[in-house]
C-alpha cells in the first residue's frame, strides 16, 4: 500500500541523533514541505558515539545535538526536543513513558513515529541497537494508551495537557514482514541525503549517498515509486477528514 496522506502533525522519537536521517527524513522533508508541522524527539545524546582521542562524553553531546539541529532544518523539521539520557544505557521506564506522554499531549500529533521495538535481527549481519528497541518501546507505551487517559496523569491534566489519542503509529526500522505502508519519497532523497551528511561525527570519510539512494529505490521498486520509506502502520483513529487521505494498493 501507498500513501499519499499528510499529517497536520507529526511526531518522530528516536534514541539516537542520526537515526531518523537513517529513517525517516525522506517522510519528514516531505510533510514538511506539504505544511505538516513536524517535531523531532531524540531521547540520549549519542554521547558514546566518538572514536576521537580525547573526546568527552560532554563534548559529543554538544557536537551531535548540534548536528541534529542542522540535519533537522535541512527537512524543514520546525521542532527538535533533546531529552538528554545517556546513550547505551536506555530503558523503557515509567519515567521515559511520562515524558513522552507529555510531548504527545503539548504537540498532539496526528502520527507518532516509532522504532520497531520487536525488530531484533534485521539482518543476519547485525542486531538491533537495544537502545532502538527501548526507545521504540517507550514511545509505543506513551503513545497507547497512556497519552489519551486524563485519570493516569492527573497532574498533567491539571495543567491544561489533556489526553490526546493520536490517528497513527509509523513503525520505522520495521522487518520486512510487517510493512504495510510505502511514502513515496522520490523527490525527496536527495534531501535525506544532506540531513545525514550533517552528522559529521558519524559519517567520516564515508558518503552516504550511494547506499541511501540504493535503499530508497530498492523500496520503491517493491511498489513502483522512484524511491519510497517503510513503515508498519498501526491504526488507533480513523482520521478526522478521511477524504484528505488518498490511498492506492
Amino acid at each position: 500500500m501507498s500513501n499519499e496522506y499528510i499529517p497536520e502533525r507529526a511526531m518522530f522519537v528516536c534514541a539516537h541523533p542520526d537515526d531518523l536521517e537513517f529513517g525517516i527524513a525522506g517522510t519528514a522533508a516531505k510533510w514538511a514541505a506539504n505544511g505538516c508541522e513536524v517535531t523531532y524527539v531524540v531521547i540520549t545524546d549519542g554521547n558514546a558515539g566518538s572514536h576521537e582521542e580525547g573526546m568527552t562524553r560532554e563534548r559529543i553531546a554538544e557536537i551531535r545535538r548540534e548536528e541534529q539541529r542542522v540535519a533537522a532544518a535541512i527537512c524543514g523539521v520546525q521542532n527538535v526536543i533533546f531529552l538528554g539520557y545517556d546513550d547505551g544505557f536506555l530503558q523503557p521506564t515509567l519515567e521515559l513513558r511520562k515524558k513522552l506522554v507529555r510531548l504527545v499531549r503539548q504537540y498532539r500529533p496526528n502520527v507518532v513515529g516509532a522504532m520497531d521495538p520487536t525488530n531484533f535481527f534485521p539482518s543476519d549481519e547485525y542486531i538491533n541497537h537495544p537502545d532502538h528497541r527501548a526507545a521504540g518501546t517507550a514511545t509505543i507505551d506513551a503513545v497507547f494508551p497512556a497519552a489519551e487517559m486524563d485519570l493516569l496523569y492527573p497532574d498533567m491534566a491539571a495543567e491544561g495537557l489533556k489526553g490526546h489519542k493520536p490517528n497513527y503509529v509509523y513503525l520505522f526500522f520495521t522487518a520486512q514482514e510487517g510493512i504495510n505502508l510505502y511514502v513515496d519519497t522520490s523527490d525527496y532523497v536527495e534531501t535525506k541525503i544532506e540531513s545525514l551528511k550533517a552528522h559529521v561525527s558519524q559519517m567520516g570519510d564515508w558518503d552516504p549517498t550511494d547506499r541511501i539512494r540504493a535503499w530508497a529505490a530498492e523500496s520503491g521498486k517493491k511498489v513502483g515509486f522512484a524511491a519510497a520509506e517503510r513503515f508498519r502502520r498501526i491504526t488507533l483513529k480513523v482520521p478526522e477528514s478521511p477524504k484528505s487521505e488518498e490511498e492506492s494498493d
